[in-house]
């Protein structure tokens, strides 16, 4: 595809993006909670869009359609057992999580942790542990796009290096594209803006994934009849479950508790404006979510049944795009931009809150609201330069590097769960469970696959060694002061305001 195409379409969405986020900026206010949460006054359908569009990123139309490509429905099982968790989980949790951010003013979900546990240390391991982890999970948005372009584009530039990796001229405009929108957005407005981008782009997401699907079926294969013929008969082997079972294991159980553990999203069950608010979002994440994770899988498995060449599987969706009309491919491929920088955003957005709230107010504890702001639009900066160095090193398959990045985060789940629902968990369990469990996850993740203690990944024994040392420690010691007051008051809230 001639790039200049690929340069007027994101010229065009890069305008309509500005737009948005200037209007968000004629609204915006002073203080943390109108940079960070809007003011906590997100309607349900804006509430519904920005968790759907933050969810789903770059790993939909490029990783799991790369990985429904090459290992079958396996995939598909994988991303449904996260939409059920996820719906089960945001049932349990945003009530609770609604109620302990108005009640105590609670910006980000470790400072919650940290009012629950009354430790400022919990709240600044597990901001530490969300910055880590999340800074690959980041640079996946980045890193779709520069796949994308690079096999769109028929035009080439020369390549470098970079920390000894070779790159493309046209994957690194990929992911500048990708930084600079995405800091446009988050720097610019906070979270009004971002939460208005993204429900401008989960519909363009939504609505190209459809169209594309359905040219797919008639193009190819002649409509969705021949499309069931051709794999059931040429394609059975991606019908069937060829998944081993510590693979499956240990790519589902990050994003089960993806919902608590990853603060992008569960830092989102602060921002709703009311009880009907958080109801609608959880109901039109679902049926976003059931949807747009169908219409993916199908694609994984239409390439397949194709008979397109295909050398990488993150390379699919790009193969696949340069096989249809080129309008149709514009239109899929700001979609999935649009999917990259509304993730990218929120993670950014969501991190430097982190930073702020929970590290720089916590070492300096007399820092103005104002320079709160400020330091947190500093955090945006250096984590989308660290992003674009991480995404330029061009780790890995994008699904699994993403779950990787939720396998790390997945060591706070027992303290998440035990601040609500566990009244004998105590500060000592929840920082040495972290702690340990980060180290061990990590240290397993980076040794590499012939590592892995009797061949399960490191998700499945850093969720039983954070358990185990997360209950042991706790029934060993006291539980912290204010435990029973926190817990009462936030079942209280949930119980006055109609939400069990």
């Amino acid at each position: 595809m001639n790039p200049i195409y690929i340069g007027a379409a994101l010229t065009i969405w890069f305008f309509i993006g500005v737009v948005i986020a200037y209007m968000a900026r004629k609204h915006l206010g002073k203080g943390m909670p109108e940079f960070f949460l809007a003011n906590r006054k997100l309607g349900g359908f804006i509430s519904g869009m920005t968790y759907s569009a933050t969810t789903f990123s770059a790993f939909m139309m490029v990783g799991l359609v790369g990985l429904t490509y090459s290992t079958g429905v396996g995939a598909v099982g994988f991303e449904m057992i996260y939409i059920i968790f996820t719906i089960l989980l945001l049932v349990i949790f945003a009530p609770r999580f609604w109620v302990a951010g108005k009640k105590y003013d609670i910006i980000t979900p470790p400072e919650l942790m940290a009012k629950r546990y009354n430790s400022r240390w919990v709240g600044i391991v597990s901001s530490i542990i969300c910055l880590i982890m999340l800074i690959p999970y980041a640079s996946v948005q980045m890193m779709g796009v520069g796949f994308l372009i690079e096999g769109m584009t028929s035009t080439s530039l020369p390549s470098f290096q970079i920390f000894g990796v070779t790159v493309s001229g046209l994957y690194l405009i990929g992911v500048l594209l990708v930084a600079g929108f995405s800091g446009i957005s988050a720097f610019w407005a906070g979270m009004r803006s971002v939460s208005w981008t993204d429900a401008f782009q989960a519909i363009i997401m939504l609505g190209a994934s459809v169209i594309l699907v359905i040219f797919v079926f008639y193009h190819f294969f002649g409509g969705p009849a021949g499309f069931v013929t051709e794999i059931s008969t040429e394609q059975s082997h991606l019908l069937e479950l060829n998944w081993d079972l510590s693979m499956f294991i240990g790519l589902t159980l990050p994003w089960a508790f993806f919902a608590l553990t990853n603060p992008q999203v569960s830092q989102r069950m602060f921002v709703s404006d009311s009880v009907k608010s958080i109801k609608q979002m959880i109901i039109y994440f679902s049926i976003f979510a059931l949807v747009y994770t169908i219409i993916t899988t199908l694609l994984g498995l239409s390439i397949a049944g194709t008979g397109l060449t295909v050398t990488d599987p993150d390379r699919a969706m790009p193969v696949l795009l340069g096989n249809v009309p080129v309008l149709l491919a514009l239109v899929v491929f700001v979609s999935i931009f649009a999917a990259a920088t509304s993730t990218l955003s929120s993670v950014t957005l969501t991190l430097s809150s982190l930073g702020s709230r929970d590290l720089v107010k916590k070492v300096k504890p007399s820092i103005s609201e104002k320079l709160e702001v400020y330091s947190g639009k500093i955090i945006i900066v250096i984590i989308l330069l660290s992003c674009i160095v991480f995404a330029n090193l061009r780790l890995d398959m994008i699904a699994v590097l993403s779950s990787m990045a939720s396998g790390g985060l997945l060591v706070m789940a027992p303290t998440i769960i035990g601040s609500f629902f566990w009244k004998r968990s105590t500060t000592e369990g929840a920082l040495s469970s972290m702690v340990v469990g980060g180290i061990i996850t990590s240290f397993l993740y980076l040794a590499g696959e012939a590592y892995y203690p009797l061949g399960w990944w490191p998700s499945f024994w850093g969720l039983i060694v954070t358990v185990s040392i997360f209950v042991g420690v706790s029934l060993m010691t006291e539980p912290p002061d204010g435990t029973e007051k926190f817990l009462d008051e936030v079942e209280e809230g949930v119980e006055e305001y109609g939400m069990v």
